[in-house]
Parts: C-alpha cells; sequence; structure tokens
C-alpha cells in the first residue's frame, strides 16, 4: 500500500485567527473598563433603583415596585392595622404580581394582588388602581380570624384562595423588611435613586391629593415656596416648590408616623417628580448616586413636619 499523506497544517493563519480573537477581546475588556470608570467618576446612578437592609439580607426593587408597596403599606396603616398586617398584603402582592399594577393574569385577574372582578373584587377599573384594591385586600384580611397570629401562608389564603398557598412564604423576609421601613419603625431604612433632573415639574396639587387619598385630611400639605405653576411666571427664576407636610400622632407614635410618611415620599419619588424629602435630622437627595439619607444639618425639622421639594 502506498503511503497515505497526513494532511497539510497551515499553523500561521490558525495563529493569526487566536491573535485576532484576543485582540478584540481585549478591547472589548478595556471598553467595559473606561465605561464603568466614567460613570464611577462621574457619579452616573444608572437606572432608578430602590434597596432595603444589606448583606444577604437585602431587597433591590424598582421604582414602580416601590411605589406600589409603600401604597400598600399606606392603606395598611391608615386603616389602623399592625405592621403584621402589612406584611401579609406585602408578600402576597409579591407572590401575585412582583409588585407590578400588571393587567393580565390567570383567567380575568388583575392588579396587585391579581383580583377577578368575576368573583366580586370590583370592575377592572377599581381593581386597577392599587389604593382601591390595598383596601379590598385588608377588607377581607380583617375577616380572618386572629389572622396576625397565624402563619402568612395561611392569613394570605384565607384571602386570596390560591391554588400554590405555599408560594406566599418564601416572600416573607422581603415583605418583612418592605413592612418594617414603610410603617416607619426601621428610619431612614429606605435607599432610592430617582431621576428628576430633567423632564416635567412635579405637581404639588397632584402630591397633596395623593397623600390625602392614602393617609387622610391631617396630611394635607402647606406650600411654602412658590413655583413654576404660578402664573406667568419664570420657571427658571422661581425656586422649587416645597411643601410642609403636618406629622400627627395616629395609632403609632409621632416620629413613626413622620418616617412613614418621609419613606412614603422617597418611595413615591421618581412619579411624583420629588427632589427632595427632609424629616428630623435626615434628608434624601434625589441627586445622591447612593440613594441613602444624610444628616440634613440645617434643612431639619423639628419633628413636627416633613418638607417635601419639588422637581421645577
Amino acid at each position: 500500500m502506498g503511503r497515505v499523506s497526513e494532511p497539510t497544517r497551515h499553523p500561521r493563519p490558525a495563529r493569526r485567527g487566536r491573535a485576532a480573537r484576543f485582540a478584540a477581546g481585549f478591547a472589548v475588556l478595556l471598553g467595559l473598563v473606561a465605561y464603568v470608570t466614567v460613570h464611577y467618576v462621574t457619579g452616573s446612578k444608572g437606572a432608578p433603583r430602590c434597596t432595603i437592609g444589606s448583606g444577604t439580607n437585602r431587597y433591590e426593587f424598582t421604582p414602580e415596585q416601590a411605589s406600589n408597596a409603600a401604597t400598600i403599606a399606606a392603606v395598611g396603616t391608615n386603616r389602623g392595622l399592625p405592621e403584621r398586617a402589612v406584611t401579609i398584603a406585602l408578600a402576597t402582592a409579591l407572590q401575585e404580581s412582583g409588585l407590578r399594577n400588571i393587567q393580565h393574569g390567570d383567567r380575568d385577574s388583575l392588579g396587585l394582588f391579581q383580583q377577578r372582578p368575576s368573583m366580586g373584587w370590583g370592575t377592572p377599573e377599581q381593581i386597577l388602581d392599587p389604593v382601591y384594591a390595598s383596601g379590598k385586600f385588608y377588607e377581607g384580611l380583617e375577616k380572618v380570624p386572629g389572622y396576625s397570629r397565624l402563619p402568612l401562608t395561611v392569613a394570605a389564603q384565607k384571602v386570596q384562595r390560591s391554588g400554590y398557598p405555599q408560594a406566599y412564604a418564601k416572600h416573607e423576609p422581603d415583605a418583612t423588611l418592605l413592612s418594617a421601613s414603610l410603617t416607619g419603625r426601621a428610619p431612614a431604612a429606605l435607599a432610592c435613586t430617582a431621576d428628576v433632573a430633567e423632564g416635567r415639574p412635579g405637581d404639588p396639587a397632584r402630591v397633596r391629593a395623593e397623600l390625602i387619598r392614602v393617609f387622610g385630611e391631617d396630611t394635607a400639605p402647606a406650600v411654602i415656596t412658590a413655583g413654576p405653576a404660578a402664573a406667568g411666571a419664570n420657571a427658571a427664576a422661581l425656586p422649587p416648590v416645597e411643601l410642609s407636610v403636618p406629622v400627627r400622632s395616629t395609632t403609632a407614635p409621632r416620629e413613626r408616623r413622620g418616617w412613614e410618611l418621609a419613606q412614603w415620599a422617597v418611595a413615591r419619588a421618581d412619579d411624583l417628580r420629588i427632589t427632595e424629602v427632609s424629616y428630623g435630622d435626615r434628608a434624601w437627595i434625589a441627586d445622591d448616586a447612593s440613594g441613602d439619607w444624610t444628616p440634613a444639618g440645617s434643612k431639619s425639622t423639628d419633628g413636627s413636619t416633613l418638607r417635601i421639594r419639588l422637581a421645577r
């Protein structure tokens, strides 16, 4: 038999191919490093976000989710319900909708709690109103004897009648963090960033209406400084709109009520165009890339009022 020739090898092109791929990969890496460096140096916040807790006991969520969570908590406390009720409601909404006011679901289920118009929860328009939907959930929960002493899954299931009742349990740690902050028990625990530097100005009338709707007439704010809504005003020449919200004791001590209002305002900042919130000796500023509360200095309040500043 004749000798079988070995396949011809071309080492140089293969090496050139590897070298090209290496160079391309290195260029991408350099670009990524440059991007991260520039954003770090310039303090870019990226997409708005909110966080509660730290380390492994930490929950991160979007402004939309924070706004809905704050509404759920406010409706509960305004009904005079305990923090445990708020935790149950938040865990339920985390499971049912991920704290998003979704317009679809199993069969005709809608909204934060996936409530069904055909089952008597209300009209689609009502169910898609977070305040209404939260109120209906608490209305059902209040009918459950001893709900605050029941396991969360049991209490939630008696309201929801879900096909997967055990699924609520996995959300209890996050719901507990959220409720502690949003009911004011954990002051300055909610850290959020908000993109309000450009775009439409804040509307003090809307902020006022939202405060009254979820917390009651006692929280009707006063406008401290005039803003661009003034007739014929030059927006660039006017100071930002600043609201003074009275803080009064309810079923909770005044300081806890104040922090509930303050962290509600931060959670709603992206939607309501809030640039700064001050309460006690702490302040939250939308431009701060960390999203944290900081010492307020001269901006501090005496605890009887909450200051909210709006974008102009």
